[in-house]
């Protein structure tokens, strides 16, 4: 049997990562290969990383991408909060497909990404009414999910939290910048959770991004939530396997 595999690459605040994606399974064909993100993270920049982490393969098919913003149309960057500001209103999706020789490229969100990723492979799975995805990470993604179809672009790591954007208080970054113990941390989260909370009133939080493989950490510290709260089970593959879906969808 011939496996469905789609390329996908995940933009991060600190890394570039992708690899091939076995989309029968949800799960990664090879070990990812990452590069550090560039720093300022210029369109041109980035660009070079996906095209090294994509070229490391020698892959020559579909590739799906996510970004750390809003991307309307599947290709249109609205907004750059933590890279570089060349990023708005950036064709992305003609930029990466010129920088990879002519691949058929698709653009997505990151969070959205690691959201469809778990909605149907992971934690999500089979989950219906209210679910909201969460990537802790440089800063705070978010995917929102209604009986499985997804609300794009939502961007709840903007929600302001104790007067500031609530991923300068509840994001890993925050944590690592304020050298914060878990306990403290956990404290933000639970503030910040309580507020979406009351906004949306969802059945499932489902909380991804790298600190997602420390859960026992943290998330038994959160009191205080109505909506059961658990890890994601693909972890920090989530945004390439959900790149990788978006891709498949489009060809």
């Amino acid at each position: 049997m011939v496996l469905m595999q789609i390329f996908g690459v995940d933009i991060g605040g600190s890394g570039i990562k992708g690899a091939p994606v076995d989309l029968d399974r949800g799960e990664l064909v090879q070990e990812r290969f990452k590069v550090l993100t560039p720093h300022p993270a210029t369109p041109e920049s980035v660009v070079d990383g996906v095209k090294e982490v994509v070229g490391h393969f020698g892959w020559t098919g579909p590739v799906g991408i996510t970004f750390p913003g809003v991307v309307t149309g599947g290709s249109t960057i609205r907004t750059a909060a933590n890279v570089d500001k060349g990023w708005i209103d950036t064709d992305a999706r003609a930029l990466f497909g010129e920088r990879l020789g002519g691949l058929p490229v698709t653009v997505l969100n990151d969070a959205d990404a690691a959201g469809v990723a778990e909605m149907r492979f992971g934690a999500g799975r089979d989950r219906r009414g209210t679910v909201i995805v969460l990537t802790l990470g440089t800063g705070i993604g978010s995917a929102l999910f209604t009986d499985g179809v997804l609300v794009p672009n939502t961007e709840l790591g903007h929600l302001e939290l104790n007067g500031h954007d609530a991923e300068k208080r509840a994001s890993t970054k925050a944590k690592d910048d304020h050298e914060l113990s878990w306990e403290q941390w956990a404290n933000r989260v639970q503030k910040y959770l309580a507020h979406v909370e009351m906004l949306f009133s969802p059945e499932l939080f489902v909380i991804g991004g790298g600190v997602s493989r420390k859960s026992h950490r943290f998330l038994p510290l959160i009191k205080g939530i109505r909506a059961e709260i658990v890890p994601a089970q693909l972890q920090n593959n989530a945004g390439i396997v959900g790149a990788a879906m978006r891709a498949a969808d489009a060809r």
